[in-house]
């Protein structure tokens, strides 16, 4: 988290720095509408540059994965530059309505305005006529924008149609970035906020064709079937078995996108099988939670086809502590499973570490139970399960008197995000160093 909150605070200084170093006229205003043309380029700088960046991570990108800490925490990024945009094209809005509205309120005294200065520059010309389109059109996108963020930011706001809706800010990106293209400074563009912005802008409008054009790691995609269908009444949960000839292997711990039943969104899911490149098949374990996974296995049978996307993540258990310690909460379970049966294989790539692993659940399905007894037994993992019903709520108390010498250990943590940051506050006001060995798995993509 800490990688996140950098590159978002430096991206907005970044931004704001260089746009100061072009324009070093704002802390001279005289009055308030000689502030109004400068707050009104600085926010709709910031406002564009973000939702820039906010469109390039949409693709996906594999390259700054693993520094920011896998795609989990990129859609985390990814919601902080949207709702940024938010706010900032909001404050633009304002500035730009705000003293006109002022004005005919009788609260401010419009300025005279001088003789207009003719513009010599043909090219700078051109585009000052398209300033009227880019005003017109730029306002109703923002209107638009302003709507579907809101929608992606009420999770009771069903994912097929969120997933549906959420395309069309790509589209209503295009309309803003022309807005700002045409409205920016024009002689700006020849200092280093012009060549940033000029990169963002081409940079982010590709990335809108990808995402209007269903294209998104396209390359990455690949078809199997499934053959196997299981569902495990105690945990209202479906066990799903692909065969998937093209996949490319995984790390046990990473997830995947699958489209099943000719369904058009992609939806996440935890990889609960370690990887076998002879046996070249897939299994996930999806719990019934949401619009679209309730009903799933009264649309799933057994040779029907899937697309799977994919793998994603960097929760794979990669350190090199003599000890780690796993927290699976609920359907958290799944990339546990995942690392069990790996290390059952592959014993040598544990490294000699001991590993207990906590599974805290509200279900009671003794198959899955059972066969998680199973899977920890082969691997050599200490297993520790706490249903809530017989044993009570699992505490940060109570791991860290099952495993004393919890210091020396990396916590991973998948289950509620309210436990996982609870138990992280616990462990840090005891001076462990969560930044540096406590993994959360953050599987909200919205």
């Amino acid at each position: 988290m800490r990688n996140l909150k950098r590159v978002f605070l430096i991206s907005l200084l970044f931004l704001a720095l260089l746009w100061l170093i072009a324009e070093p006229t704002l802390f001279q205003s005289a009055s308030f509408f000689a502030l109004r043309g400068p707050m009104l380029q600085l926010t709709g700088v910031l406002a564009i540059a973000v939702m820039s960046l906010a469109m390039l991570l949409a693709l996906r990108p594999r390259l700054p994965e693993k520094w920011l800490g896998g795609l989990d925490k990129m859609y985390r990024l990814h919601k902080w530059f949207g709702i940024t945009a938010l706010v900032t094209s909001l404050l633009h809005w304002l500035w730009a309505k705000g003293p006109k509205w002022a004005v005919g309120w009788g609260l401010l005294d419009r300025p005279a305005r001088g003789p207009r200065i003719p513009i010599e520059n043909p090219i700078e010309a051109w585009v000052a006529g398209f300033h009227r389109a880019a005003e017109h059109y730029g306002e109703w996108a923002f209107y638009a924008v302003l709507v579907l963020i809101a929608l992606a930011l009420i999770t009771r706001f069903p994912y097929r149609w969120f997933y549906q809706t959420h395309r069309f800010i790509a589209a209503a990106y295009l309309v803003l970035a022309f807005h700002a293209a045409v409205l920016f400074q024009f002689q700006d563009w020849s200092q280093p906020i012009g060549w940033v912005m000029a990169v963002l802008l081409v940079a982010g409008s590709a990335a809108g064709i990808v995402v209007l054009l269903r294209r998104v790691a396209a390359h990455r995609r690949v078809g199997g079937k499934i053959t196997a269908l299981n569902y495990l009444p105690g945990m209202r949960a479906l066990a799903v078995e692909a065969d998937v000839p093209a996949w490319p292997g995984h790390k046990a711990g990473q997830f995947l996108f699958a489209r099943f039943d000719g369904s058009q969104e992609p939806h996440p899911y935890t990889i609960a099988s370690a990887w076998d490149a002879g046996q070249r098949t897939l299994r996930a374990v999806i719990k019934e939670l949401g619009d679209h996974t309730r009903g799933l296995r009264n649309r799933l049978s057994v040779g029907q086809n899937v697309t799977i996307e994919g793998p994603y993540g960097c929760f794979t258990f990669d350190d090199d502590r003599p000890r780690q310690i796993w927290i699976g909460g609920g359907i958290g379970i799944t990339p546990f499973i995942a690392r069990l049966q790996h290390l059952a294989t592959r014993k040598d790539d544990a490294q000699g570490q001991q590993v207990d692993l906590f599974h805290s659940t509200t279900a009671i399905d003794q198959e899955a139970l059972d066969s998680l007894s199973a899977d920890a037994e082969e691997a050599g993992v200490r297993l520790h399960l706490s249903v809530d019903a017989r044993h009570g709520r699992l505490t940060a108390e109570r791991l860290r008197a099952s495993v004393p010498d919890w210091r020396e250990a990396s916590f991973w943590f998948c289950g509620p995000a309210g436990f996982g940051e609870a138990l992280k506050r616990d462990l840090a006001a005891l001076g462990f160093p969560v930044n540096e060995r406590f993994h959360q798995e953050l599987f909200a993509m919205r």
